[in-house]
This record gives C-alpha cells, sequence and structure tokens, in this order.
C-alpha cells in the first residue's frame, strides 16, 4: 500500500475529483477474458442473481451485459462461420506438401494425356 501512496502523493491532484479519479485509475482491476467468460457463464446458469454475482465480482452490472453482449455476438458470428481461424505452421507445411503433391499428379496426368493424344493422331 505505500507503494500506491506514494504514486498518488508524487502529483498532487487540483480537486478531490481528480484524486478520485486517479485512484480509481490505478486500482482499476483489468479482467482477462477467461475471466469473462466465466462470470458471463456463472450469469448464464442462472443459479445467482445478476446484482448478487456482480456484487460478488465487484463488477459494475452494466460492465456484466456488456461482456454478456460481446460473449453471444462472439459466439453468434462464429456459429454463423464470419470469423476465420487462424491456421498454425503444421497446417500450412502441411496444405504446402499436399498441394505440391496434386500438382505433381495433375502434371503426370497430362503428360499421360498429351502423350495419347499425340499416340492416336500418328
Amino acid at each position: 500500500m505505500e507503494g500506491t501512496t506514494e504514486v498518488l502523493t508524487q502529483t498532487p491532484p487540483e480537486t478531490a475529483e481528480q484524486f478520485i479519479r486517479q485512484v480509481r485509475r490505478k486500482t482499476r482491476r483489468k479482467y482477462t477474458a477467461e475471466e469473462k467468460i466465466r462470470i458471463v457463464i456463472e450469469g448464464l446458469k442462472r443459479e445467482v442473481s445478476v446484482r448478487e454475482l456482480c456484487r460478488k465480482e465487484a463488477i459494475p452490472a452494466p460492465i456484466y451485459y456488456i461482456w454478456l453482449k460481446d460473449f453471444m455476438e462472439g459466439g453468434k458470428s462464429r456459429l454463423k462461420g464470419d470469423l476465420t481461424r487462424e491456421a498454425n505452421k503444421e497446417e500450412v507445411e502441411g496444405l504446402r506438401r499436399e498441394s505440391e503433391r496434386l500438382k505433381t499428379i495433375v502434371a503426370d496426368q497430362m503428360l499421360e494425356l498429351t502423350l495419347l493424344k499425340k499416340s492416336l493422331v500418328s
């Protein structure tokens, strides 16, 4: 706590309101995506009310509903197939090998077809 007090007292705010904003900014909790998903899913289970859940998690109810909307929109777009998944390096290499193999097969078949046509013409 002493480190926080030192940071806040280094730049004295002009008003009490500015001091409160500064304290809130410094002590604001950042939630990871996993934490947000856990909270939203817990709210969807309806085992506790949203109000109780928000109180327990120390978040404002509007923030919960923003996370819920984002969660639902993300799932909706994923189900529609709107989002493309990033391919990893192994998948890209595998697809390149497959492409080369198929190109070789097509080239061999075209060569055979050309030789057959020439043999039929002559």
